[in-house]
């Protein structure tokens, strides 16, 4: 199974979409060679746009191009994320702007940069902002038709994208549908709710709790809001228990979205694998996916206590 970062799928998907679509513009936080975006300055200079380490203005700016009709992507780190919040819910959400925000390097991805640079809650604020789209993409080609996707969507987008190389489980032009949840293994005894990269970690946990008995059905939620909450509940339904399994912390993040979806209708035990109430640390990307629980290890020793909890309460 081949392996590519889903920022490089944001760099081809942008000179795609500006090929067929003159609107469309990018603007960078100074941090262009980093997110991809430097592919789409060399071949459409004219219509790329740096800001500088400035993201709140870069937002403002990519709002009003917005309302002078262009498509803009305005793009940098996750973490740099909340040093625009204000001028996402004024300037993009609350006036309704079609600006799409696209951050790199989320979740531990900046792992030698320390926890100081790794995003582990962009997900939760983008989540609380009224009209907002947040879409985290499992591989490559999920990422780049999730692009296109929220080109054509109007309203404010939210993608988040991993710098580290990530297994390639999707189709080639498999389509992207915004708000839809995506069944790729079916099971019956825990289902594995997963978004972004830690959807390949949910694959391989499943492939090794079948040796063990286990069946796991494996869901990918590439769309956190809207969510697919029948997917979920649906889920809950046939299976009994739940394992969440997300590169963010635990606050805020696919966690709280499924126990929002499942609202006390369905008693469902749901075991959360993500970062705990702590930041992260220095080092290689899967190793701190190891130390922090948030491999296929991790996801399988939480698969076991959901369907521990499940048979306590009786269940099959």
């Amino acid at each position: 199974m081949t392996a590519r970062p889903t920022r490089d799928a944001y760099g081809h998907a942008l000179i795609e979409l500006a090929e067929r679509d003159s609107r469309v513009v990018v603007l960078d936080a100074d941090l262009s060679r980093s997110t991809r975006t430097d592919w789409f300055q060399a071949r459409f200079p004219e219509r790329f746009f740096n800001m500088g380490i400035a993201e709140a203005n870069m937002i403002g700016v990519a709002a009003g191009l917005a309302a002078a009709g262009k498509l803009p992507f305005a793009t940098t780190y996750a973490i740099f994320i909340g040093r625009a919040f204000d001028q996402i819910r004024q300037a993009v959400c609350y006036a309704g702007a079609n600006v799409k925000i696209v951050a790199t390097h989320g979740g531990l991805a900046a792992s030698y940069d320390g926890g100081s640079h790794q995003g582990i809650e962009d997900l939760a604020l983008m989540r609380t902002l009224p009209g907002m789209t947040v879409l985290v993409p499992a591989d490559y080609e999920q990422a780049k038709q999730a692009v296109f996707a929220a080109a054509a969507h109007d309203g404010p987008v939210y993608i988040r994208l991993q710098k580290e190389d990530v297994p390639c489980i999707s189709a080639p032009g498999t389509p992207f549908r915004i708000g839809l949840a995506e069944r790729l293994v079916e099971g019956r005894d825990v289902a594995l709710l997963a978004a972004g990269a830690l959807t390949a970690e949910a694959l391989a946990a499943a492939d090794a709790l079948r040796g063990e008995g286990i069946t796991a059905e494996v869901i990918n939620l590439p769309t956190l809001k809207p969510l697919d909450a029948a997917a979920v509940r649906d889920a809950a339904h046939r299976c009994g228990c739940l394992v969440t399994a997300e590169e963010h912390s635990i606050t805020g993040g696919l966690y709280e979205a499924v126990l929002g979806a499942l609202g006390g209708e369905v008693l469902a035990p749901v075991v959360p694998v993500a970062m705990q109430d702590r930041f992260g640390e220095t080092g290689p990307w899967r190793a701190l996916l190891a130390r922090f629980g948030l491999d296929a290890e991790g996801i399988r020793a939480a698969a076991r206590e959901a369907v521990r909890r499940k048979r306590a309460l009786g269940g099959s």
